[in-house]
Parts: structure tokens; sequence; C-alpha cells
């Protein structure tokens, strides 16, 4: 078999005016979790990445963690749903900038109700593929590693939406599930699955290895 490493971005610049940005603690995740792997003597055969900045961002702090160089292949399908249409879907007006824990909870609210209907196929966000058309972007990607990658390790930097519609496509969740895992996965988190070239297997899910110590326990972040 092989083994599929899904790692969603490091830490972002949510609430700022360019989300698609790692933070420096992002950055900070992204080259410890290369380390955690350099550690472990993991290596990888294959390298892909959805396009946005925070992907290619965490991919080469990962790089940069486990001391190597590589290419990788940009898989567009990889690539995040857009929050704020899917939010314009159920709330015209545009959010202001959250400052209060009450704010944030407004926000995955109306993105848990907004996910919710975009996934029934009661609302086409502006911009966006249908439901059905993500699905099958994400897919395509664990398609690929199936049929290019037996065998090997494969490492793919992603973001949290395309992690829990692989988990929800490999074990069959209703969407509802699908949305829980969404939002409980944390910045550098490692999903993994065997496969062969028939079938992807869930090994783990939302796991964070690479900072399970009391000194980095302040760089554990969901947004």
């Amino acid at each position: 078999m092989g083994t599929l490493y899904l790692v969603r971005h490091g830490q972002a610049s949510f609430g700022a005016d360019d989300y698609d940005q790692l933070s420096e603690l992002g950055q900070r995740q992204s080259v410890r979790l290369g380390e955690y792997f350099a550690e472990r003597g993991i290596h990888f055969d294959g390298l892909i990445a959805g396009t946005l900045r925070r992907h290619k961002q965490t991919l080469a702090g990962i790089l940069q963690g486990m001391n190597r160089a590589g290419e990788h292949l940009a898989w567009e399908g990889l690539n995040e749903y857009d929050s704020e249409a899917l939010i314009a879907t159920v709330h015209p007006d545009k959010l202001p900038k959250p400052t209060s824990p009450e704010m944030y909870r407004h926000h995955f609210r109306l993105l848990r109700d907004a996910m919710a209907r975009w996934m029934a196929g009661d609302t086409r966000p502006q911009g966006m593929p249908s439901y059905p058309a993500f699905v099958q972007g994400v897919s395509s990607a664990l398609d690929h590693v199936r049929a290019n990658h037996y065998g090997q390790n494969v490492l793919v930097v992603t973001s949290g939406g395309p992690i829990a519609t692989a988990v929800g496509h490999v074990l069959g969740t209703p969407p509802a599930t699908t949305i829980e895992l969404n939002l409980r996965i944390r910045n550098t988190a490692i999903t993994e699955f065997a496969f062969t070239p028939k079938r992807h297997m869930l090994l783990t899910f939302n796991g964070i290895p690479h900072l399970d110590a009391a000194a980095y326990e302040d760089w554990v972040t969901y947004a």
C-alpha cells in the first residue's frame, strides 16, 4: 500500500484584507511539521498542493523544515471554497472584521448554514462551482494518487474543505458530518490515508503530533 498525507495549511490571516497569506505563526507551524517528518524519517515520493498562496507557502515551510527541495504538482481541485461567497448567500451584507469571540462564532454559524445549503444544491455562490463539481475536484486528486503513486508516500497540502470532503468521499458521510469535520481541522494537521490502486482507507484524522509538546501548546490554531 501507499500512504497519503493530507495537510491543512498553516495559520492564515483570518480577518485581514487578504486571508490567503500565512501569518508568522503559520510559517513556524509549517517548518515545525517539516522538522517532524525529518525526525521520523518520513520522505515523500510525490508532492501535490492546491494553487492558493497559503498552500504553496505551507509546502515551502515543510520542505524547509525537512531540509530538502522538490517540485510539486499544482492541483486546482484542491483549492478551498470561497467562504465570503458562501456567506453572501445567507447574509447579503458584508460582515465586519471580527474583533470578539461572539463575532467569530457568528461568522462560523453563517458559514455552517451556507455550506449546508450549497451542498444541498439550494444555492450557487458567485464564482464557485456546484458542490458536486467541488467534490470532483478533490476526488480527481485522490484518483491521481492511486493511479500514479501505488506503494509510495505522497504529501498533499490543501485546506480544510477539501480534506473534509476527501474524508467524506472515502467514508460516505452525509453532508452534515462533512461540515463538522471541516470546522474541526486544525492548521497543519495531518490526515492519513492508506491506498491501493482501487481505493483509499482512512488511517488518522486531524492529527498534530508535531505540536504535541508543552513548548508548542500555544501554536494550535483553527483558522
